[in-house]
């Protein structure tokens, strides 16, 4: 790095970076259903309909995710771990509050995925008006933080009513407005694709990289939801019926252990001097 350089407070994007994300939304998935489901009764049997484990597990994963937050803002450079918990928090309050809105508050799939793909398209609008960039090498500072931490959550949430939207049938309680029926399988190899589709447009196109990047984030995330939910869901809707505990700790290990043996680095960005070059 030269002295027309400063360190962004989010790591390189590399393919280290992209494996861990994927890991970590869909550890959102089973670790948010471990709580709302499994823990507060949502889809227990017997399950009382004013049970509100949506609303208790997205007040819980919330507060988590706005200490994290706070924590990511006052620190003084890139640290892993802190950075790698935070996104972990902010795809698993994602996936309580999709769920809370489109099942609890029945707006269903169609409607929550258009809601949201709103709300990360204005977040981004205000960032780049105000900065007249969104490029992730530039979050440096607490403002920039704040819109990437917001457009993030925002992503996470979308991803989790999108991937539901895509895999859900007509038997869905949710799919008030229609679904595709995909299956959970069906749904991650239609996100697998779009993101082999991103990949190639990046490396044999000059289509914008922070296009491609937003992209990349927003649909890995309906990736993970659509794995998450295949590991844990019952048989009989398609998935493995795997133990939502076992399988987030299982994804929590593979995590940590690609953090400690992938480069972790924070990205960087031009200086004033560069980017006028």
């Amino acid at each position: 790095m030269n002295n027309t350089s400063t360190l962004s407070k989010v790591p390189a994007v590399t393919i280290g970076f992209w494996i861990i994300k994927i890991l970590a939304t869909t550890l959102g998935e089973t670790g948010g259903d471990t709580v709302t489901m499994s823990w507060l009764g949502e889809t227990t049997a017997g399950a009382d309909a004013n049970a509100n484990g949506y609303l208790i597990g997205t007040g819980i994963f919330l507060a988590i995710l706005v200490a994290l937050v706070a924590l990511q803002i006052v620190a003084k450079r890139f640290h892993p771990f802190l950075y790698w918990a935070t996104i972990i928090a902010s795809t698993t309050a994602g996936t309580t509050l999709a769920d809370y809105c489109t099942r609890s508050l029945g707006i269903g799939y169609i409607g929550g995925s258009t809601i949201l793909l709103a709300l990360v398209l204005l977040s981004l609008g205000v960032w780049y008006w105000s900065e007249r960039t969104i490029n992730v090498d530039t979050v440096n500072t607490p403002k920039v933080e704040l819109f990437y931490w917001i457009t993030i959550t925002f992503s996470q949430t979308l991803g989790t009513a999108l991937g539901d939207w895509m895999a859900a049938d007509a038997s869905d309680a949710a799919a008030t407005t229609g679904s595709l029926g995909l299956g959970y399988v069906g749904a991650a190899l239609v996100f697998s694709a779009a993101l082999a589709l991103i990949a190639a447009l990046y490396f044999w196109t000059r289509v914008s990289r922070v296009i491609l990047f937003w992209l990349a984030f927003i649909l890995t995330r309906p990736l993970g939801a659509t794995v998450g939910d295949f590991l844990d869901k019952p048989l009989d809707h398609g998935g493995l019926a795997l133990s939502r505990p076992i399988a987030s700790l299982v994804l929590t290990a593979a995590i940590l252990a690609l953090i400690l043996l992938l480069p972790q680095r924070a990205g960087e960005h031009p200086g004033k001097s560069n980017a006028a070059a």
